[in-house]
């Protein structure tokens, strides 16, 4: 077994691919051949919170715990760390082992991308991100190879938040726009909230035409977006066990459960009704697991590929 760091794990889970594998786990999770239980979740120390999650498809299972410590950053550590460890499904052999808050991050902005490729009738001209932490950059270099010619705006608590963000990422994604003053959050395609806030940063009414992706609430009494917002918005969630316990922005809102529909159903060819839509995500084993099968796939593409370098040329003789 091969422990990877989180540069390896980065590397070996490309976004297109990601989002590819993403699409098949929903529909293999909505058609029962992929188990993946209600995640275990445990309190630890002050604020922080220990998750246990399992997943069995047919080729892989997958056992990732992590830990997510809010304050961490003010620690000069990462809110999230762990591992994903991946077996074989039918020997049990330890397969590897990824970086679990690499996986987390990677999978969590590749799900918001297929939520944009199913639930938006069109390519994303304009996005805005809500948030200038890790999984803000992730979903700035998901936008960067899924749609490149999109124009990102990337929203900070501050006006001196967006900037730094904005400093240290620029060069590498050349549509990321200046930072300013806060929008009003009128001429975005969509909107991608990433924040560990516990109120809504987001209270912009429900517009039609507006895909808005929740990511960044995990638990039952936090909520990234306004109410108001979210009960004038068609629903989906990306897995409906776990977002009745922790999609506080649902929650909070007092939908009814009735009216929430899982990603599934729009990828299965129900479209999204036209107006305004509203995707909550709050991550499921599947997700972990359609992972680890693209980190397998391009581990053995590149240990192929160093194979074959690796293999001495047939001496060649001139005639004489």
């Amino acid at each position: 077994m091969t422990m990877l760091s989180a540069q390896d794990t980065a590397t070996l889970l490309p976004y297109p691919d990601l989002v590819a594998a993403l699409r098949a786990a929903a529909l293999e999770v909505a058609a029962g051949r992929i188990a993946c239980p209600q995640r275990q979740v445990m309190a630890m120390g002050a604020g922080g919170t220990l998750l246990s999650m399992v997943a069995v498809g047919a080729d892989v299972a997958v056992h990732k715990l992590v830990t997510v410590v809010p304050r961490n950053p003010q620690r000069g550590l990462p809110t999230i760390q762990g591992q994903v460890t991946v077996l074989n499904s039918h020997s049990g052999e330890l397969l590897v082992t990824l970086d679990g808050a690499t996986v987390t991050g990677r999978r969590t902005a590749a799900l918001s991308m297929l939520g944009i490729l199913t639930l938006l009738p069109h390519p994303p001209v304009s996005l805005r991100i809500y948030g200038t932490g890790t999984q803000s950059l992730h979903h700035l270099q998901a936008i960067s190879a899924l749609f490149p010619g999109a124009r990102v705006q990337v929203v900070g608590r501050t006006r001196a938040a967006s900037a730094r963000f904005h400093e240290a990422h620029a060069q590498q994604h050349a549509l990321l726009a200046p930072a300013g003053a806060q929008p009003a959050a009128d001429d975005a395609d969509v909107i991608i909230t990433c924040t560990t806030s516990a109120e809504p940063v987001y209270t912009v009414a429900a517009r039609g035409g507006r895909l808005v992706v929740a990511v960044g609430a995990f638990t039952p009494g936090a909520a990234e977006v306004a109410a108001a917002t979210v009960r004038g918005s068609a629903l989906y969630v990306d897995d409906m066990v776990n977002a009745r316990e922790e999609a506080g922005d649902l929650i909070r809102a007092g939908v009814e459960w009735a009216q929430v529909e899982p990603l599934s159903q729009a990828l299965s060819g129900n479209g999204p009704p036209s107006g305004a839509v509203l995707f909550k995500t709050v991550g499921s084993a599947a997700w972990d697991l359609a992972a680890a099968r693209v980190a397998l796939r391009s581990r053995a593409v590149t240990d192929l590929s160093h194979s074959a370098a690796n293999v001495a040329p047939p001496s060649v003789h001139a005639t004489p």
